[in-house]
């Protein structure tokens, strides 16, 4: 027998991925931390606000919140914020069922999903029809998970998520605009700032 669904439904609106980076990044003010995965998703972060707590992911897909996580996990009292794309999260979809078991405190997740592949061409993405990636997360463990309904939405989890105490995943759907600007591909700097930025290396 079929029982109707707890997880609130996909919203309809359709956002833009900079705007949305942009209201987060305007509501950070201690410090916290923020991980940006690979491509448009860190273009966009780099471009609305470098900050020296911004961690950019170049090069490998759904590392987003694994890193994330262990950031959290080794400074508890550090907020700490994850962005990641649909598709680079259906590569790292066990990582949902892990941050749910150690379930720290100060980690807010946000996927932006677009249903494509947009770097390597707009392909597609195997959940792009058939598949609630927020339905997937409460299943996986995750309860304080939603999508945003709009811009005013967004904003209002992104604070709640603020002073949570526990994980939270903000599913929000985005247009196919590309990223804004170009991250400085650095592998190394982008380290050596990130690791300055959380206080854990201190300057030359």
């Amino acid at each position: 027998m079929n029982t109707a669904s707890k997880t609130p439904a996909r919203n309809t609106k359709v956002m833009n991925r900079f705007d949305l980076t942009s209201r987060l990044v305007a509501k950070l003010k201690n410090e916290e931390a923020v991980v940006g995965g690979i491509g448009n998703t860190n273009f966009d972060l780099w471009a609305a606000g470098h900050r020296p707590q911004n961690f950019y992911m170049l090069g490998s897909m759904g590392l987003a919140f694994p890193i994330a996580l262990g950031v959290a996990l080794a400074q508890p009292k550090r907020r700490v914020f994850a962005l990641e794309g649909d598709g680079s999260l259906l590569m790292q979809l066990g990582s949902l069922s892990t941050i749910a078991t150690l379930a720290p405190k100060n980690l807010t997740m946000v996927v932006m999903d677009n249903g494509i592949y947009q770097i390597t061409g707009a392909q597609p993405t195997p959940a792009a029809a058939v598949s609630d990636l927020v339905a997937v997360a409460v299943a996986s463990g995750l309860p304080n998970s939603s999508w945003a309904a709009d811009e005013d939405d967004f904003e209002r989890l992104i604070d709640q998520s603020l002073v949570s105490d526990g994980p939270t995943l903000i599913g929000v759907r985005i247009d196919d605009k590309p990223g804004t600007g170009t991250t400085r591909r650095d592998p190394v700097q982008i380290r050596e700032r990130f690791m300055l930025g959380l206080g854990v290396r201190q300057p030359l």
